[in-house]
């Protein structure tokens, strides 16, 4: 029964074109794609964003206007530090979605060679790699990063990734074992080894793209659930260091003065849960384009 269902993995070469034209035509596609492009183009471009109104620049303070709320020029109001929050809220959307994508194409990176090796040759190699797997996955997510990210001296963008990557990979591999193990018996991967193609190349061209869009699907939600682990751990005090620009920095600024200064937390509030629930929505509408059993 085991073999049964790993053999069942939702991996369909060649998807039906017209249901998935379909899905990308939905609001639930169009609404979080749209919002993705644009924060995309914020932290791209932070500095011109962040210009359209007021000076834009971050470090720019001054005490005397600290917790002030929106007035003309600073639509967002002031921090504790007297500075501008609506350019700190644009440059923390850079620093984010930074540690989201290079946190996910990590352990994406990992997933796919413990997944693929583990896959697709069986026997020792799969006991192995799945008991290293399970190792990593008997730490929770969360108190694993704190563990490791108390030992680390300067937490920068870099080193949180690193950490974030180390305990988000297993949940990648295993998927991308089991769609390898699904993609490996299908007639065209039989015909590639008859035609006597070498087993990387067979990887390569055939294995890894049969198997590829699952995977893809998870990743992208995992890049909203890294944005959501990194503001945590940030508001924690063992996320990110200033002087880097976060949203979790300025979540944990504003915790101590809601009461006086409630925008401190509405605004960088807002633009995390927006960036969040887009990524995730986006994902979802894929997994649902690409999984033909989960059409309507």
């Amino acid at each position: 029964m085991a073999e049964l269902v790993e053999t069942t993995i939702p991996v369909v070469p060649g998807p039906s074109r017209r249901p998935f034209r379909g899905v990308l035509r939905r609001p639930s596609f169009l609404v979080p794609a749209v919002a993705v492009l644009l924060l995309a183009l914020v932290a791209l471009l932070p500095g011109a964003v962040a210009g359209l109104f007021g000076h834009g620049d971050p470090l720019v303070c001054d005490l005397g206007s600290s917790g002030d709320p929106p007035t003309g020029g600073h639509p967002f109001g002031f921090d504790i530090q007297g500075c501008d929050l609506y350019a700190n809220v644009i440059y923390g959307t850079r620093t984010s979605i930074a540690v989201g994508l290079l946190a996910t194409v990590l352990a994406l990176a990992v997933a796919l060679v413990v997944g693929v090796l583990a896959g697709l040759f069986g026997g020792w190699p799969d006991f192995l790699l799945s008991r290293l797997t399970d190792v990593f996955l008997g730490f929770p997510f969360l108190l694993g990063a704190v563990v490791v990210l108390n030992s680390v001296g300067q937490r920068s963008v870099g080193s949180v990734s690193l950490v974030l990557a180390l305990f988000g990979w297993p949940t990648m591999a295993r998927l991308v074992r089991s769609s390898v193990r699904s993609v490996r018996g299908a007639d065209y991967v039989l015909a590639a080894r008859t035609m006597g193609l070498g087993e990387w190349r067979i990887v390569r061209r055939y294995v890894l793209p049969g198997s590829l869009a699952p995977v893809l699907v998870v990743a992208t939600i995992t890049v909203g659930g890294v944005i959501v682990a990194e503001s945590t751990l940030t508001y924690l005090g063992i996320g990110l260091q200033a002087p880097a620009i976060s949203w979790g920095l300025q979540l944990a600024d504003a915790a101590s003065q809601f009461q006086n200064a409630p925008h401190l937390l509405y605004f960088p509030g807002a633009f995390l849960a927006i960036t969040v629930l887009s990524i995730i929505s986006l994902g979802d509408t894929l997994r649902t384009a690409l999984d033909p059993r989960q059409r309507p």
